[in-house]
């Protein structure tokens, strides 16, 4: 089950027959995941789930190691960082220059330069890939979980594009890939996308006094008379899952979307688009409109997904659309420029959150990861860009219960290759899951898939 929402009216506003009717397709949804989420509670006991969230920040277009994390101080020219370096809180360790927040707190993350993603191809492998079965990472732990928290209605996987926070947005890119797809594990598993060109955001955030509740059964039946789960005795029946399906329309869920209900000064600590303005950007690149909805809409990305983590969501994807891609050609900017259209907000809205978990003591609860599909060549092209390089790419890793402030593996002089042992996709998936889950609880849930067992298990987690 894939859900997307589009722009919406306020509460209060004038809610049309078209709202009602979306209200009835998304309580329909609803109806058939408890018996998933008895299912799997049923099978794998209490000790399955570890109490932890992950947030998949995915740089999307395949960042550069060399401007990143792994500027290579002493090797040749033309390998280290076009944008400089910049000493961080780790002895002896040295980020890009335009990461000057992220290397403040370089110890309390740990960054991977001996991360090889196999190939220099634009998909989106990390997260959707043969790794993970065709499907969303967060999909394969949905299978595991269940849909949605019985205690809560909260999504266990959710998807989060520019869309989300600013309905002007470009619409998510679908040329190299869906990161909401759910791959071989079906549509049920899908994330949960806000923003875009569904009703679902309006759905969530609609608000019902408890008085107003028959109303809106009784109108959906006469849309859908035929529908069991819409029989008033059926909805009334709070053991029912057509009953818990209307229970989760009202427990406070879209609260947790709503970045309105959120502190001010919180959001402003995260907000990108006050210090990122579109003028900026030169539109002279093709890819302008995309590096304008990276700056603007990053750090609320990031503090939406937050906030959904904080209320129980398992697993957040937020991406913006291909901006990490800087061959310097018609489309992408140079290194040096467009680290300034895209490494900058990164660098601003990661570090926020990272504040911002550790504030709210929150660091063994969340972990974040952020990487891309590839890394970039040693060799600077003739126009100051680097191009597309599978060898070697950068990774992040913070909090989850992981170690903190280390430099794991080692990479080539040039930053081309690996100079210790190669850190892979099914590695970091396994990494992930294990974060999760219990993989020797998993093993116990009857029906399982064995491709899904295999997951667990095809990698090495990170050391």
């Amino acid at each position: 089950m894939m859900l997307s929402f589009e722009d919406y009216p306020r509460l209060g506003s004038h809610r049309s027959r078209r709202s009602f009717l979306r209200i009835g397709g998304l309580a329909g949804s609803l109806a058939c995941l408890p018996d998933l989420m008895r299912a799997a509670a049923a099978s794998s006991g209490r000790s399955l789930l570890r109490d932890r969230s992950v947030i998949f920040l995915f740089m999307h277009g395949g960042p550069s190691q060399f401007e990143t994390f792994d500027p290579k101080d002493d090797g040749p020219a033309h390998a280290r960082s076009l944008t400089g370096r910049i000493a961080t809180s780790i002895p002896g360790v040295s980020f890009g220059a335009t990461f000057q927040q992220l290397a403040k707190r370089a110890h309390l993350m740990s960054v991977v330069r001996s991360f090889v993603t196999g190939d220099g191809n634009h998909d989106i492998k990390p997260v959707v890939g043969k790794a993970t079965l065709d499907g969303n990472l967060g999909s394969l732990y949905s299978r595991i979980a269940g849909v949605v928290r019985p205690a809560t209605g909260m999504p266990t996987n959710v998807a989060l594009f520019p869309q989300a926070v600013l309905p002007s947005a470009q619409p998510a890119i679908k040329q190299f890939g869906d990161f909401a797809s759910a791959g071989e594990l079906g549509g049920g598993y899908a994330p949960v996308v806000p923003g875009g060109d569904g009703g679902f955001q309006e759905d969530m955030r609609l608000h019902l006094p408890q008085s107003r509740l028959a109303d809106r059964r009784a109108l959906l039946a006469t849309v859908d008379r035929g529908r069991r789960w819409l029989d008033d005795a059926m909805v009334r029946d709070a053991n029912s899952s057509q009953g818990l399906a209307f229970d989760l329309l009202l427990r406070g869920v879209s609260e947790a979307f709503d970045l309105d209900r959120e502190d001010p000064a919180t959001v402003a600590r995260y907000d990108t688009a006050p210090h990122f303005s579109p003028d900026r950007i030169s539109k002279k690149w093709n890819n302008h409109k995309n590096y304008a909805d990276h700056g603007q809409t990053l750090g609320r990305l990031l503090l939406l997904a937050r906030r959904l983590c904080e209320r129980g969501c398992g697993f957040v994807t937020v991406t913006t659309s291909f901006v990490w891609d800087m061959h310097a050609d018609v489309n992408n900017a140079t290194i040096e420029e467009g680290m300034g259209y895209v490494g900058a907000p990164f660098d601003h809205a990661v570090s926020a959150l990272i504040d911002d978990i550790e504030d709210r003591g929150l660091r063994y609860k969340i972990l974040l990861v952020c990487c891309g599909e590839m890394g970039r060549t040693p060799v600077i092209n003739k126009n100051g860009g680097r191009d597309h390089w599978g060898s070697l790419a950068p990774l992040l890793l913070y909090g989850g219960g992981l170690g903190r402030g280390s430099v794991i593996g080692r990479s080539s002089r040039d930053g081309g290759q690996p100079a210790s042992d190669a850190v892979t996709i099914p590695d970091l998936v396994t990494t992930i899951l294990n974060a999760l889950v219990d993989p020797a609880e998993v093993r116990l849930i009857d029906g399982l898939p064995r491709k899904m067992q295999d997951v667990l298990t095809r990698g090495r987690p990170i050391a």
